[in-house]
């Protein structure tokens, strides 16, 4: 297995194409990695509660046409746990209202992550999204600290949602420099940078917590990469802002994606040259899940970035 994505799922309830039109996704940034990353014709895992209610079903089958396994149970009631509903501003930024389901078991635990699957994959990913209070903390921490001691490559996605965490940001924040001294590869928005003191703060929390390669999406600037004690910037091309979801995971899907396939699988074997082709792919991949205007079923494929990058 190339790529094992875990936690918590989201539904995105996205504006239609007219008022009061919404188009239903299930997903969050774990499930949106994991596809991402497949549809770059990676062996892909995830493992986080899928259930037999009529969310949990549509996800089931996205995943599975999306040839993701699920490593992970399947039967519960009701398995999803937030939902977002994303409004388009003016202005063409996105905002977000979240509401969330009773259930505390509708959540990862620790005895659902099996040592066999992290043993066999060579990423293992998971995002602070997922991070919720509870169980779900236990299991990520769990899986991280194996994969870093098994040598694994450890993926991780810093994104803090306010009602997963009762508003709680320093609980949020406590828990993700938790498990930063098993990360290998960070990745955080723009937005997001001022859960770790501030973008001006993101190399020395590089150095402190032993993080290879840290990756600052920028949005439609594209994305910033710090590594090796330096970093370099790069764009995207200009397109029509129209509100999307998914974006970000498809930008780092196919970042480990590309990484994979260039022959990356050690810390050791990251090189200036493999980030730059990976953060170039990422960004295109990003780009191109804008235009669709959706996530799951439109991010992009591997054939379709080469493609849009050779100009055909």
């Amino acid at each position: 297995m190339d790529v094992f994505s875990l936690g918590e799922m989201v539904i995105d309830f996205l504006p239609g194409d007219g008022d009061g039109v919404y188009i239903r996704n299930a997903g969050g940034a774990p499930a949106n990695m994991a596809i991402a990353a497949a549809r770059n014709e990676l062996d892909v895992g995830f493992c986080g509660k899928v259930g037999d209610d009529d969310f949990g079903l549509f996800l089931q089958q996205t995943l599975r046409e999306n040839k993701v396994r699920i490593l992970c149970p399947e039967r519960s009631k009701e398995a999803i746990t937030t939902m977002a509903f994303v409004t388009l501003q003016p202005d063409g930024e996105r905002s977000f209202t979240f509401c969330r389901k009773p259930g505390a078991d509708m959540l990862l635990t620790k005895a659902e992550v099996k040592k066999e699957d992290v043993q066999n994959t060579a990423v293992l990913h998971a995002g602070s999204c997922s991070l919720s209070k509870g169980p779900e903390v236990e299991a990520t921490e769990y899986a991280l600290a194996l994969a870093d001691e098994m040598g694994k490559l450890v993926s991780f996605d810093v994104n803090y949602r306010n009602l997963m965490w009762d508003d709680d940001i320093e609980a949020a924040r406590a828990a993700v420099l938790k498990i930063l001294p098993h990360v290998d590869l960070l990745k955080i928005s723009q937005e997001e940078a001022p859960m770790l003191g501030g973008e001006e703060n993101l190399p020395s929390v590089m150095a402190q917590y032993g993080i290879s390669v840290l990756v600052m999406t920028l949005g439609s600037k594209g994305a910033r990469c710090y590594f090796d004690g330096s970093s370099f910037t790069a764009g995207v091309p200009d397109v029509k802002r129209v509100d999307t979801t998914g974006a970000g995971d498809a930008f780092w899907g196919t970042f480990i994606a590309t990484l994979l396939r260039g022959g990356v699988r050690k810390t050791g074997e990251l090189t200036e040259s493999a980030l730059r082709k990976a953060v170039d792919y990422g960004n295109v991949a990003g780009t191109l899940c804008v235009q669709k205007k959706g996530a799951l079923n439109s991010l992009p494929t591997l054939a379709e970035i080469e493609a849009f990058l050779s100009g055909s």
